[in-house]
């Protein structure tokens, strides 16, 4: 299971694009029988240049604010749960405001203005037309962004269904197959300096290492480590052109050789031993060549082939 895996990145990745903005507290307990928010948004420090840098994000984050991201489609259990915890944060702060006010006298109205409330972004990949209706959730103005009513302050974010534009990137890098493999692409090729680009290839390199350890995964996730995996190969030879010494060097040269023959065998399945001894024993010019060209790979041949057309 890979979930937990997602679960965590998202919330990483979401506190590191709202922390300029804002204070983003991960894993927040709520009350009732202790649940937790997955990201518990509170905006502050408003820098109007970090807010357009995050497009559509950047405008969920008007008021405070729970992102509730989803891997796999959000079923609909589990986003009358996400409603559940938006209610309980509801109850709690008209019970601490209530504490607060020394008056009999006002209404709950008086105490606690409906602008004051947060909202709810529900995360998910994709969502029914059916799933949609169960919840009477609407587009207002943004595709893929459907309003449940007014009351419930909240919203499901179908990610798979927003507009493919630059506003929406930073929302559809927490897609699934081809869709977030497509927003990778993009975040990879935006100019240096852009910002959020390094902090959030840093997480998308961390997470390549976390699952390029696992056995358990499917194929959208391996199709993922195929795409992350030249993002982490250039980090790591910068890292080395940065002056690191030797002995770390080697390491890296070793963890570069471990990716290869992982990337070739989810591409060609079992590598006869002799042709393993072959890759292993390429410097890493020619390593890092070879996960550019096992792309194009469909049979061991092919990497025999590469091997003889690249010796000497």
């Amino acid at each position: 299971m890979t979930r937990f895996i997602y679960d965590q990145f998202a919330k990483q990745y979401l506190q590191e694009l709202l922390s300029p903005i804002g204070t983003a507290e991960t894993s927040r307990d709520v009350a009732a029988e202790v649940r937790q928010l997955d990201v518990l948004f509170v905006p502050k420090n408003r820098d109007p240049q970090a807010i357009a840098a995050l497009g559509l994000l950047g405008k969920m984050t008007a008021t405070t604010a729970i992102f509730e991201p989803f891997r796999n489609p959000a079923t609909a259990s589990e986003i009358r749960s996400c409603v559940s915890k938006l209610l309980d944060v509801y109850a709690e702060i008209e019970r601490e405001t209530k504490r607060k006010d020394d008056s009999t006298t006002q209404t709950l109205r008086d105490r606690v203005a409906d602008s004051d409330l947060c909202r709810l972004w529900i995360l998910t990949p994709t969502a029914s037309p059916v799933l949609l209706a169960q919840f009477g959730a609407t587009i207002e103005k943004d595709p893929g962004i459907y309003y449940l009513n007014e009351g419930f302050k909240s919203a499901i974010v179908v990610i798979h269904k927003l507009a493919i534009a630059p506003e929406t990137l930073w929302l559809r890098l927490l897609g699934k197959g081809r869709v977030q493999q497509q927003a990778v692409s993009e975040l990879n090729a935006l100019p240096d300096g852009t910002r959020f680009k390094d902090s959030v290839l840093e997480l998308l390199s961390n997470l390549f290492a976390i699952l390029e350890a696992r056995q358990d995964l499917d194929s959208e996730d391996r199709e993922l480590i195929m795409q992350l995996s030249p993002l982490y190969l250039e980090r790591i030879q910068t890292a080395t052109e940065q002056g690191i010494e030797r002995g770390i060097e080697r390491g890296i040269e070793r963890g570069i050789e471990r990716i290869v023959m992982r990337q070739l065998r989810y591409r060609l399945g079992t590598i006869a031993p002799e042709i393993e001894e072959r890759v292993r024993s390429l410097t890493v010019d020619r390593l890092e060549s070879l996960s550019e060209a096992l792309f194009d790979f469909k049979t061991e041949t092919d990497l025999v082939n590469w091997l003889n057309e690249t010796s000497g």
